[in-house]
Formats: structure tokens, sequence, C-alpha cells
């Protein structure tokens, strides 16, 4: 049976839409790689719904107060009496501000692996396996009050981006000269209807906006009504209710105007200058650390004299292409759309068991290493002899240099192999995995466990990895890691992208 990740996350338009949004975004790398996702909501909007099904998520209903002790009586009895989820490899996530340290120490007391998702350390104690903050705003203080074996993961390295969004990976903008297409989206419900006040501010200048609206904003006339009582205006509107498309409307604009909440990260991966509004009091600290980076302007709350503020702002933007071209750099380096992998990565990990390699081993390392894909994408192509194997397992594993690990599930299965050389405090990495486990995210949780380990345990500083320009799914994978393309070099005669990560820059696992 394929490991199921379990949803606790509603949407309304008080609670808003961003909490089911980004659980789609990990419910999407979850199936991606073989696992089962079921959604359970208390609320939700009838878009998200029939986005949740689009998606092939399942999906149960919860009839009881948000955060309750009913709420949490009928997510256990959903989770382990009508879904049956295998316990030990089942993944529990909350993402919501009602889910307090009751409601996780009931999830926890299920036998189940929790990651809770928050935005400012909202709960009194944190009983979760790992607490997710993906905002620029997140630091462990936040989290004092929390279990000892509780992993944080902090910061937009983990912000999680849609699949649609993925595939503009590698994608570069072009700056506009003077920005005139200006993308508005704030927010699925926007209950203030700042919308409206937005394009009442900008409905005098030669602009073209694009007003992205969610299914469940209740000012959807109101706003339709304005815009055709504008007859003379000078800016072109359209309206765009439920998009689906919001990668495309993001490469689109010059600028956006958007709530400081969790578009803004969507904005930084497509390198989209924008203008945040506080829109709620847990916006306050992100729009604060966008400024500080200089990633957005910061507009403030929406009163009438933001509002004059925000149009001056957006105008001066928009004549600046060096502010633009500047803000669109600084965005590419804080969000690199691997987000998500790394939260799996992390859940993944886990399960996996890591020991130094044994002679009982050497068969199963000579199968992988023999493997053709290993072969084609080694810098020494031909088979390797059992003989030859066998002496260069034996030198290793008497060199007090290298650090060779063997990972495996807690069931004792073989998942891949790690190996470490060192040189003057600082090494060169390999990695192998079972054909069988690839495409399911074991890769990553494997390299993560092992750095982790590794600079643990010895004294170097840096790790190098050599990799062929041809293998992407290295590349992919070492970058996830976090390691950095230094330089083009040669690696046995041939053409190697060389990749290096720093101890100092390496996070917890």
């Amino acid at each position: 049976m394929p490991p199921t990740l379990l949803i606790r996350a509603d949407a309304s338009v008080s609670i808003g839409t961003g909490h089911i949004m980004r659980m789609i975004a990990l419910g999407q790398a979850w199936q991606a790689q073989g696992g089962e996702v079921h959604f359970l909501c208390a609320e939700i909007t009838s878009a998200l719904e029939e986005r949740l099904a689009s998606e092939g998520f399942q999906l149960s209903r919860i009839s009881a107060v948000l955060g309750s002790k009913e709420d949490l009586g009928q997510t256990t009895h959903l989770i382990t009496d009508t879904l049956q989820a295998d316990i030990q490899n089942a993944r529990v996530v909350l993402d919501g501000y009602h889910f307090g340290s009751d409601y996780q120490l009931g999830i926890k007391a299920a036998g189940f692996k929790l990651l809770v998702v928050d935005d400012y350390g909202h709960a009194d104690f944190y009983h979760a396996d790992w607490v997710l903050n993906q905002n620029i705003s997140a630091r462990e203080e936040l989290y004092a009050k929390r279990s000892p074996d509780t992993k944080l993961l902090l910061g937009p390295k983990f912000a999680m981006l849609r699949k649609e969004f993925l595939a503009y990976k590698g994608w570069q903008r072009e700056i506009a000269p003077v920005a005139k297409k200006i993308l508005v989206t704030l927010g699925g419900s926007d209950p203030d209807n700042v919308t409206l006040k937005v394009i009442q501010a900008l409905i005098d200048l030669d602009l073209h906006l694009k007003v992205v609206i969610g299914g469940s904003n209740p000012h959807l006339r109101e706003i339709e009504n304005f815009i055709q009582s504008q007859k003379d205006s000078t800016a072109l509107i359209e309206v765009i209710v439920n998009a689906t498309n919001m990668p495309e409307f993001m490469a689109w604009a010059d600028v956006a105007v958007a709530a400081a909440g969790s578009t803004c990260w969507e904005l930084a991966f497509m390198e989209l200058p924008n203008l945040v509004f506080i829109l709620a009091d847990n916006q306050v600290e992100i729009a604060e650390g966008l400024a500080a980076r200089q990633v957005a302007i910061s507009i403030g709350r929406p009163s009438p004299d933001a509002l004059v503020y925000f149009k001056e702002k957006l105008s001066q933007l928009a004549v600046s292409h060096t502010e633009r071209h500047r803000i669109s750099e600084v965005s590419h380096e804080l969000v690199d759309g691997s987000g998500a992998k790394r939260v799996l990565a992390e859940m993944v990990a886990d399960s996996l068991l890591l020991k130094r390699v044994e002679p009982g081993d050497f068969k199963i390392l000579w199968e992988w290493a023999n493997d053709p894909l290993v072969r084609q994408a080694s810098f020494e192509v031909p088979s390797i002899p059992w003989e030859e194997h066998l002496e260069w397992c034996n030198r290793k594993m008497a060199d007090a240099s290298c650090f060779f690990y063997l990972a495996s599930f807690q069931s004792g299965e073989p998942v891949g192999q790690v190996r470490f050389d060192i040189e003057n405090q600082e090494a060169i990495v390999s990695i192998g995995l079972a054909s069988s486990l690839r495409g399911r995210g074991l890769g990553l949780a494997v390299l993560l466990k092992a750095t982790a380990l590794f600079f643990e345990n010895s004294n170097a500083k840096k790790i190098h990895a050599f990799i062929k320009p041809t293998n992407h799914a290295s590349v992919r994978l070492f970058e996830a890691a976090g390691f950095s393309w230094l330089e083009e070099t040669q690696c046995k005669s041939q053409t190697a992208n060389h990749y290096i990560l720093n101890k100092d820059a390496h996070g917890e696992v």
C-alpha cells in the first residue's frame, strides 16, 4: 500500500484559502513520489473542493468546531478507523491556527508522525515531529516551547510551490523599460475588499491591470459594477475569477500587488517585483522581513493614507527599470522551487537508518554500482569486476579518511549508499540509490541525512560534488540539498559541473 499523507486544513472567507493552497503543493509533491493524499476539512470553498478532486486527492469532511475536542476525535477516527492509515508509514499534517498543543498531542497519542505548518508560533507548545514555517520571518525562538525531538524547518528554502510554478524553473524574466502590466492578487477571500481600493487608486493611470479574485470573495459583484461604471478610466482592467494558471499571470506582469502571505514566495520564485499590503496580523513580520531584504515594498495596512502612498510607490517603481531589475535578482536567490521536496525529504528521512558500511554490504554495493544508469552517470563507465570491487571496498574500509554509509529502511531493506572521501578538511561525495526505489524522494532524504551525520562526525568544512552536465537528475538532487554551483571543470578527463556545500551553510536535518 502506498504511504498516505493526511492533511487537516480549512478554507473560508474568514480563514482565507492560503492554508489549503500550500497544502496542495505539498500533496502534489507527495503524490509525485507514489503516495496517496487525503484532505480532512471542516470548512472548504466549493472552488477548492473542485480543485482537490482535479488533483486526485481524497476529501473527508469534519463536522465540528474548528480545533475542538470533537474535531480531534473525528479526525483521529477518520484516520485510524475509516481510512485505516498505516501508522508506521502515514504522515499527518496540520495547517491552521486552531490546531493548538492539545490537538497536536492527540494526533501524536494516536501514534502518527506529525508535521505542523505554522506562520508565527501560535501554539502554547509544539508536540510535532516537525514544525514548518516557510516565512522570511521564521526563527527558532518562536518555537522555544517544543518537544526535545521536534525538528524545525524554517525559512523560504522550504517554501512549497505548486507544480504549475515548477514548470517555470530556470525561466528568465525580462524587465520592461516601463512597467505597464500590473497583477493584483490579494488572497482568495479578501473580506475587507482591499482589491476594490487598489483598483480605485490605480483607475486613472495608464496601466493594464489583471485582477485575480478567489471564488470565496464576497465582493465580486461590487468590483465588477465599479469597473463597468468607469467607462472613461485610463486603466484597462481585466477580472479573473478562480485562476488556475497563476504562473502565466505572474510571467505576464511587470509588477504585482499582493497580500503579505504565501503568494509572496510564488512571486519571489517568478522574480516578479511587488508591493505588499498587510491584511492580517500574521502578515506583519512577513511584510517587514520582505522589506528588510528589499524583496518587496511594504505598504502596510490599507488605510486611506497608505493607499495614497501605494499609488506613489507603484508609480515610482513602474518607471525605475534599475529597481525592478534589482528586486527580481534578489527574489531569485530567495526561493528556488525545491521547498516541497525538502519538506518531504525531512519527513521520509525519519524512516531511514544510516550505518557505516560493513563487509556484509559489499555485494549489494557491487550490484548498485553496476546498474546501467549508474555506470552511465559515472566518470568511469565500464562494469566493475567483483574482485576489483572487493579489493576497493576493503581499501575504503581501512581508510580513516573515508566515511562510507549504507542507508536502509527500519525494516532492514537497503535503500542506498553515500561516500565521503576527505582530504585537507574537504570531502568529495558520491551517492547511489537502489534502482527500484528511485523517484520516491529517497535520494534527497538519504543525502541530507548522510551530509548532516558526516559534518557531525568529521572535521570537514566543505563537501564537493562533481556531476556530468548530462546528469540532470543529480544536478537537481544536489541543488535541492543546498549545494551551490562553483564552476565547470574536468574530472577524469571529462567535463564536470563542480558543486560545493559549506558546513556553515548546512541546515538542520
